[in-house]
């Protein structure tokens, strides 16, 4: 098996978008993607890149991306690596491919200096998350997650 992972250029942006779709039907959010070819070329080759994305191929064949970026800790005054997408395909899940793409990006997190990778999992998603505990990743069960989004963020902003 020969799995090789690289960096996305801008020729892969169909294929990203494409990928965020895939990721989307399975976690049944497809009614939430609204992002374009456009969108995703400013976010990520644009003037102020705002995320990097690694495509894993196998023996030619695109088997799945991660998406990532960083964020930072005050505490450790250091960056971190933040994974928002981890996707393999089906036909290739069970082969080590996310596995390949979460060590590709803890590599990137200890060249870059990092003191940390996190992200986020579904918590129906019982396969990822036994998954990611067989890897040493533990759950932040002191922390949840807030957001917020369209009027609610405009009224926050005061427009």
């Amino acid at each position: 098996m020969n799995v090789v992972i690289r960096p996305a250029g801008e020729a892969d942006i169909p294929l990203i978008l494409a990928l965020i779709h895939e990721l989307a039907d399975y976690e049944k959010l497809a009614h939430e993607v609204t992002a374009t070819e456009d969108d995703l070329h400013e976010s990520l080759f644009g003037s102020r890149p705002g995320a990097e994305v690694v495509i894993a191929e196998r023996d030619g064949a695109v088997a799945g991306y991660a998406l990532f970026f960083h964020n930072y800790s005050t505490f450790l005054c250091k960056r971190g690596l933040y994974l928002e997408d981890l996707f393999v395909r089906p036909v290739f899940r069970g082969k080590g491919i996310g596995k390949r793409l979460l060590a590709h990006l803890a590599g990137l997190a200890v060249e870059r200096g990092c003191a940390r990778f996190e992200w986020a999992v579904l918590d129906w998603n019982e396969s990822a998350i036994g998954f990611y505990k067989s890897l040493g990743a533990e759950f932040m069960d002191s922390w949840t997650v807030m957001r917020v989004t369209g009027a609610a963020l405009g009224r926050l902003a005061g427009k």
